[in-house]
């Protein structure tokens, strides 16, 4: 009886064994993920790379004075538009103690020498008219008292001159009257009455007094890393967004790439130049901070999958995807690629818009885990 027993409970134990492992057996045997598929589809494909930098005049001009002295009084402001001559400032001048006096020593020299000249005409004038000397040697003393003359008012102009910037006659041309070079509008105007300046020479490059810039022509400058410097070349075209600008893209041509890069924060950087297309209904302030979309490529309307769905081969490296062949069946295709932006990837061979491919990287849901 207890033979029959032990024999029951481990036949029993055998089955219950056996129904386990099968089990088991099953349950490996499924593909625990439930693979989803998409579609190829028709995509613009744009590959690009970003650059930033600012938006400045294509020429900037700054003014600069040709005296030193202190701003009498400044005529225009930030923001005003100005033709070539226009007045910008007056410059009162602080005239040197040393160059004062030797001017004035210089109109003391040049009236001993004119009164002598006088004194010497006079006497030729009598002699003549006495019939002593001829009229050469009267006519050479007038010349000689009118070099005097002149020497004299040259001698009173250079003092005025060293005293106040000016002298009479000079109009316009006075160097205490600062205009401006070119036409085009005031950026700013970095003085204040009563600042003094220093004139522009060989030895000092003098004190701005006012930037003029043309704001119509505008361009961008920014740099770009020497990893992307050798993906781009002259005449490429650039969408400019400015970030004061929300909602506004600006296009523009690639016209300059520094031949020599920079070393910034441990890395080489060359710097790009564009000339922008600026919309007249629209005022951009120079000095704005703004991304170049430097655009090194771009296919329309081509047939595309997302670059997440490519696989690679472990030996050859060749790309391939899974395309649905059934229900939860999927056989490889090899396929050739295009541009990517990096979502999308263009396809140029070994697929159909209509064909359903393996989304194989796709992570299990919280209830199949």
């Amino acid at each position: 009886m207890k033979k029959s027993v032990t024999r029951i409970i481990l036949v029993l134990i055998i089955i219950l064994f056996g129904g386990a492992m099968y089990y088991l057996y099953q349950k490996n045997a499924e593909d625990p993920v439930v693979y989803e598929t998409e579609q190829p589809s028709k995509q613009t494909i744009i590959k690009k790379t970003v650059a930033t930098g600012s938006i400045l005049p294509l020429e900037e001009v700054l003014i600069k004075p040709n005296i030193s002295g202190v701003i009498e009084e400044i005529f225009v402001e930030g923001g005003d538009y100005v033709k070539s001559g226009d007045l910008l400032c007056r410059i009162k001048v602080v005239p040197n103690l040393n160059a004062l006096n030797d001017a004035r020593n210089s109109i003391d020299e040049a009236k001993i020498g004119l009164d002598d000249q006088l004194r010497n005409l006079e006497r030729q004038k009598g002699l003549f008219a006495k019939g002593v000397i001829s009229k050469v040697d009267l006519e050479r003393a007038e010349v000689t008292y009118d070099q005097a003359k002149q020497s004299y008012g040259a001698a009173n102009k250079r003092y005025d001159i060293v005293k106040t910037g000016t002298t009479r006659g000079f109009g316009n041309s006075a160097n205490t009257q600062i205009r401006a070079t070119v036409s085009g509008m005031v950026l700013e105007v970095p003085v204040e009455v009563g600042n003094q300046v220093i004139e522009s020479n060989t030895f000092n490059e003098g004190t701005t007094i006012a930037a003029i810039a043309d704001v119509e022509k505008m361009i961008f400058e920014g740099k770009v890393d020497e990893s992307e410097v050798g993906k781009i070349t002259e005449n490429l075209p650039l969408e400019i967004t400015v970030g004061a600008i929300a909602d506004l893209k600006f296009d523009a041509v690639l016209d300059y790439i520094a031949p020599k890069g920079k070393e910034e924060n441990g890395a080489i950087q060359f710097e790009i130049k564009g000339t922008l297309k600026k919309q007249d209904s629209v005022f951009i302030r120079a000095g704005l901070s703004a991304n170049a979309s430097i655009i090194l490529a771009r296919v329309d309307s081509v047939l595309a999958i997302k670059e997440a769905l490519v696989q690679f081969d472990d030996e050859t490296k060749d790309p391939f995807v899974e395309v649905s062949t059934g229900d939860q069946e999927f056989e490889r295709r090899d396929i050739e690629l295009g541009i990517s932006d990096g979502i999308y990837v263009e396809i140029k061979s070994g697929l159909e818009k209509d064909e359903k491919i393996k989304v194989w990287n796709a992570l299990e849901s919280d209830d199949e885990e």
